[in-house]
């Protein structure tokens, strides 16, 4: 559109604000309808892409064995052992309780374990613990002894020192699973209640996968809950206080309600599913909105106080605002659409949904927000002529010591950068939520105190039916499990040849020089067929080996180490089948290690989607700035920002993941904003023969206030971020606030005097 075009526009609203406001009002209305379909799920998985390579690894090693939908019950008496007649009926007590749960499928514990020994000719299995309330006191001591010294079950179901025990639970969720979840863990929850009721000197702890699912879901409607508000009581507050006009505020916040509701309308209307990755779409639009609105509102106001009538500076503001505004939309709008080249879809849904929000922002802004201007009582005090205001006096401090400001600014932002190396990419999945969710409480305890929760996944094949009770197959699958269970950051390792080992002992009259590997496959073979008839149904070795009896599952277990401590795990276990049991076993899988590669792979694709966008924004900024040199020298300020905030995060912390892998396309389409701004401001007045101090000084007073205001309200906005207890949530509010205040500097002492150092033409 020329500019007579857009005044036409422009005067059309003026004249015909309630036609405005009402047509604004059915299309908003039409779409906040859709509000009612939007979804919060409970299935982290949403996070992995649909051909994501190690879900589709995890996906195939639950077909050939078990789902591993779990859930892990911690018992742990307050004082002494769980090897008491109390503790050990409690553990029977909540063992059987657990059968009884929607879904459950498999119930493992010290009680039911199944403990097999001979008696002549015959193997008898049956549980360690049965009627634990009238044990006699050598056979608690019995129990004791055979619980420890099992390599199946303890690291697993009991401590090494005995204090806790555990009861592991294994569901068969249905599709759709969000309400099974709810059912479940609400069951669990009522059930352990009563446990407690019962045994009050018992402590009981809940975590495990499903647990986590819901703890997902109240992760993500506790953001949009309580995040929200406190965005926008901080916005408008903010807003009010640097506008210093109430009725102002109110036209922003009028706007806020429309650009919102359309959005979150748009998200119903796709039936958007909210997971805790991109719960924030609503604050980020909110925040994005404020900042337009803001530059239309505070120019309108300028132009009052310096005598225009309410119409004529509503009209210049637009002007003064179309072209900075439509190419901050353009610019945000690919930077968060670029979210698209991430390996996790949230991401995407988060890319696409503020990119729409930021367009309806810009259509609001343009078009709702002077008709209501139009129709308030503003009123605004006259400027108050010969005092300098702030912004002056800042541009006169850049221009006198330009020379100064240049290397100093420079030499902080060398330093800054310096601290990128020192990140490291560890991100841990039980940590992705804070000690406010019982989920990360109790499983720090369980953690500390029983087992891990990180495990690998190997299917390690015999390569033909029925091999693996093949002796060589046996004792290469038996060094496999000893070398991982060397390894400092494993805590237990649940391997095939333990049973065969144990079956062995039995059936030579449980002599402990029999604890080794059968030595012939026809005698491997019949051990395992006897034991397998022995046990009782619902505790059987499906979940270890295949049907076709041709591979077994091992699990290693460790505790609490971050991906990229579990990708180097997993390489050294690699190696080592390479050298040993070439063929054996592919790459460890398990949800853990989905998430490692998850967060490696996320941060190489958001990479390339960040230099695209870089690179696309780049462009714009030289073709309507129309002179090459200035467009350079404005890529200086939208980039280094980013790294700084990096470098000082590097020098705070040293830990980025997922996170910080879209922190700086989200920050970059954000930050532009200021350099647009000041850079038209500039250019303008460049063009009506200003020299480039006097243009800067002019610059400084036409859009300081507003990009100081934009700049506290955006900071504020993600701020509000870090009351998240999702760590994906917090840690990209502060790394986003960080940026856009660095950015903020920059244009303010750097850009200016690059501009007067390069730009000496008359």
């Amino acid at each position: 559109m020329t500019s007579a075009q857009l005044d036409r526009v422009f005067d059309l609203i003026l004249r015909r604000p309630w036609v405005t406001v009402a047509l604004a009002s059915v299309l908003m209305i039409a779409m906040t309808a859709g509000v009612r379909y939007i979804n919060v799920t409970n299935d982290y998985r949403i996070l992995f892409g649909e051909h994501n390579p190690e879900l589709a690894e995890y996906e195939a090693l639950e077909e050939i064995y078990a789902e591993s939908n779990r859930a892990l019950i911690a018992v742990a008496p307050a004082q002494g052992t769980v090897f008491t007649r109390e503790t050990l009926g409690a553990i029977e007590e909540l063992t059987e309780a657990a059968w009884r749960a929607p879904y459950a499928s498999r119930v493992d514990s010290l009680t039911n374990y199944s403990h097999s020994e001979a008696e002549g000719d015959d193997l008898i299995v049956e549980p360690l613990v049965d009627g634990a309330g009238s044990l006699t006191d050598d056979e608690l001591s019995q129990v004791e002894s055979i619980a420890l010294n099992s390599a199946e079950i303890t690291g697993r179901l009991v401590s090494h020192d005995g204090h806790v025990s555990g009861v592991a639970i294994n569901f068969f969720l249905p599709d759709p699973m969000d309400p099974a979840v709810v059912e479940i863990t609400d069951h669990l929850h009522a059930m352990l209640d009563e446990a407690r009721a019962r045994h009050a000197e018992i402590d009981y702890y809940l975590t495990g996968d499903v647990v986590m699912h819901r703890a997902f879901a109240d992760a993500t409607q506790d953001d949009l809950r309580r995040l929200m508000p406190i965005v926008f009581v901080v916005i408008v507050a903010a807003a009010a206080i640097l506008l210093r006009s109430l009725l102002g505020t109110l036209a922003i916040v009028i706007v806020l309600m429309f650009v919102v509701n359309t959005t979150m309308g748009l998200a119903g209307w796709l039936r958007t599913e909210f997971s805790p990755t991109n719960a924030g779409v609503p604050i980020i639009v909110m925040a994005m909105t404020v900042a337009y609105a803001i530059h239309i509102v505070s120019i309108t106001l300028l132009g009052m106080r310096g005598g225009m009538e309410k119409h004529e500076a509503i009209a210049d503001s637009l002007r003064h605002n179309a072209t900075p505004v439509f190419l901050t939309s353009l610019t945000t709008a690919i930077g968060f659409l670029s979210l698209n080249a991430s390996d996790s879809p949230p991401f995407h849904v988060l890319g696409n949904l503020v990119a729409f929000g930021v367009f309806c922002a810009f259509s609001y802004c343009m078009v709702l927000l002077p008709a209501i201007l139009s129709l308030l009582p503003l009123r605004v005090p006259p400027l108050r002529v010969g005092k300098p205001v702030f912004f002056d006096r800042l541009a006169g401090f850049v221009i006198d010591r330009r020379k100064f400001l240049l290397w100093s600014v420079s030499a902080v932002t060398i330093v800054l950068i310096m601290g990128i190396p020192r990140n490291e990419i560890s991100e841990t999945w039980s940590r992705y939520f804070d000690d406010r969710f019982e989920f990360r409480r109790h499983t720090d305890f369980v953690i500390e105190n029983l087992t891990g929760l990180d495990s690998l996944e190997y299917s390690l094949s015999a390569g033909r039916e029925g091999g693996i009770t093949d002796p060589e197959y046996l004792h290469t699958a038996d060094a496999f499990a000893e070398w991982l269970r060397e390894q400092p950051e494993v805590t237990h390792v649940q391997a095939f040849p333990d049973i065969m080992k144990r079956l062995n002992r039995n059936m030579n009259g449980d002599d402990p020089a029999f604890h080794r590997l059968p030595e012939s496959p026809e005698l491997a073979a019949q051990y395992l067929l006897l034991y397998e008839f022995s046990l009782p149904f619902g505790i059987d070795l499906n979940d270890r080996i295949d049907v076709a009896k041709s591979a077994t599952r091992m699990t290693a277990v460790a505790a609490n180490l971050s991906g990229g401590e579990l990708l180097a795990l997993d390489d050294r276990a690699q190696a080592w089948l390479e050298a040993n049991a070439p063929g054996m076993a592919t790459a460890a899988t398990g949800i853990t290690m989905i998430f490692a590669h998850l967060s490696q792979r996320n941060i190489e694709s958001m990479l390339q989607g960040t230099i695209i966008a870089m690179g696309l924004i780049s462009l714009i900024l030289i073709l309507v700035l129309r002179n090459i040199r200035i467009g350079l020298i404005s890529l200086l300020p939208n980039f280094i920002p980013a790294a700084m905030s990096f470098g000082l995060w590097g020098y705070l912390v040293g830990r980025v993941g997922m996170a910080s892998s879209v922190v700086t396309v989200v920050a970059f389409g954000i930050i532009v904003d200021d350099t647009i701004h000041f850079l038209s401001k500039y250019l303008k007045a460049r063009k009506e023969g200003l020299p480039a101090p006097e243009a800067v000084r002019y610059t400084f007073g036409a859009v300081g206030h507003a990009l100081a205001t934009t700049t506290v309200v955006l900071a504020l906005g993600f701020l509000v971020f870090t009351a998240s207890g999702f760590e994906l949530s917090w840690a990209l509010g502060i790394l986003v606030s960080m940026t856009i205040v660095i950015a903020l500097l920059t244009d303010f002492l750097l850009l200016p005097t690059l501009l007067m150092a390069i730009d000496r033409r008359k």
